[in-house]
């Protein structure tokens, strides 16, 4: 498949190059963001009205896209309010600080939970679910909040996603782009997930006891409170805590942990996945939240259930506000172009993102080696859109015409390719992937972005090389 790269596409990769560089240096790209569609669509309107038209629609586009996530994080956010005015949370939290009692337990566990959860439910629901539970937690232990929104992140939309043995979306996708059976590509990315998952935690881990140590780490908090939780409500120090009797306490934090026991079994049960499995988890944590403020406050109930929901979505739009102007230029790299600008790429494009990686791959020298390194590259630039899933096919695609042509193997190739595209943008680099973990946390997701990054582009070389000797 040849693909002719147009102006839009060059400018959209300019575009992109600046925006990286921009991040790296840890400064505000909102206004690039903007000038990057402004400057794709007069290419594709040909007209000025019709391109500030599609900045508008454009951050309608995202939020459409985004607006499931910031509905879970807002309800989970909002139940959390109560829990801590109430006390509950310190009941809930208690039995587990037998288990966690340092950082580093803190963090590996938070991690391997987050990881087993994500094979069964994928990593959202996975996030709001641990998130509320085991935070409180890990900051008591002295685990940054930052640091464990690196651990959810990293074993969920990293290693969990990017393998995804137990529900199989990804390697069924990448499989059958490449015309191979699921279970030879799951086979041969157990090695490589491991090799991934191993080098990019590690590395991880260790810069941030090396930071710590010397006095360098940055949080990156949304919201600081004096009591270290950082889910609390701005200016909730202020306000008198609700007290309720110990029995009670105890009572309802066991009602509550069997509630989101019985979510986990439900979706098991139910084959509940992706969006179903966090609505069920959004919808136990509304009836939490309006059952606890019932209980209470009492005859100021009704108002308070308003007033925690409040403040929950004045969390998650602080969260997103920055994100949104960023995630509808990465949107039109993908099917949002066509959506808001009409059918002005090539015939045979299938967006702006994955031509230039049909246009990368049809540049190189066919050979064992450069196939592998192509197939990180390729599938770490399908993932910019911040999907992960949107790019593997054509990983998958790419992975079978290098093979055909070397005689290498298809199936490390093709696990290659899927493996990169998800650690990317599905993610744990696209700051907008990373919303979940970042937003349950309450820290900057382009801090947990940059945190990521070395850990996660050393993980992808490893990785590459070791690659190479398996074909």
């Amino acid at each position: 498949m040849v693909i002719h790269l147009t102006a839009i596409h060059y400018v959209y990769l300019a575009f992109i190059v600046f925006i990286m560089a921009l991040l790296i240096k840890r400064r505000d790209t909102t206004m690039i963001c903007v000038a990057g569609i402004l400057a794709l669509g007069i290419l594709a309107t040909g007209a000025v009205s019709g391109s500030i038209s599609g900045v508008f629609n454009s951050f309608i586009y995202a939020t459409k896209e985004l607006m499931g996530t910031i509905m879970i994080i807002s309800i989970i956010v909002a139940m959390s309010r109560v829990l801590i005015r109430t006390g509950i949370n310190e009941a809930m939290v208690a039995p587990l600080t037998r288990f966690l009692r340092t950082p580093a337990q803190a963090f590996w566990g938070i991690g391997i939970i987050m990881m087993v959860t994500s094979w069964f439910f994928w990593p959202s629901p996975a996030v709001a679910l641990i998130g509320a539970v085991l935070l409180p937690v890990a900051i008591r232990v002295g685990l940054p909040a930052l640091g464990a929104a690196m651990a959810m992140n990293l074993f969920g939309h990293g290693i969990a996603l990017s393998g995804d043995y137990i529900i199989q979306g990804a390697p069924k996708l990448t499989a059958d782009a490449a015309g191979l059976p699921v279970t030879s590509v799951m086979e041969a990315s157990v090695p490589l997930v491991i090799v991934m998952g191993l080098v990019t935690t590690v590395t991880a881990f260790w810069m941030m006891r090396k930071d710590m140590k010397n006095g360098t780490w940055r949080d990156g908090l949304v919201t600081v409170k004096s009591t270290g939780n950082v889910l609390a409500a701005n200016g909730e120090e202020n306000e008198q805590n609700v007290i309720l009797p110990s029995k009670v306490k105890k009572g309802l934090a066991l009602a509550i942990l069997l509630l989101f026991l019985a979510d986990v079994v439900a979706m098991f049960v139910l084959k509940l996945q992706g969006g179903d499995a966090t609505a069920l988890v959004g919808g136990t944590a509304v009836l939490i939240l309006i059952v606890i403020s019932l209980l209470a406050h009492k005859n100021q109930g009704l108002e308070k259930i308003t007033t925690y929901l409040i403040d929950g979505f004045v969390f998650g739009f602080k969260i997103f506000g920055p994100v949104i102007p960023i995630a509808a230029f990465f949107y039109l790299g993908d099917a949002a172009f066509t959506d808001l600008f009409g059918k002005v790429l090539p015939e045979a494009s299938h967006g702006i993102v994955n031509d230039l990686g049909v246009a990368l791959a049809g540049s190189v020298p066919l050979n064992g080696a450069v196939g592998a390194v192509t197939s990180t590259i390729t599938g770490a630039i399908t993932g910019l859109d911040g999907s992960g899933f949107s790019g593997i096919s054509l990983a998958g695609s790419i992975a079978q015409l290098f093979a055909a042509a070397t005689h290498t193997g298809a199936a490390t190739l093709t696990a290659l390719g899927q493996i990169a595209a998800i650690w990317v943008g599905g993610g744990t680099l696209i700051p907008w992937a990373l919303i979940p973990a970042a937003a349950i946390c309450g820290v900057s997701p382009f801090e947990l972005a940059r945190r990521n990054l070395k850990p996660v582009l050393i993980g992808l070389s490893v990785t590459t090389i070791v690659a190479m000797f398996l074909i």
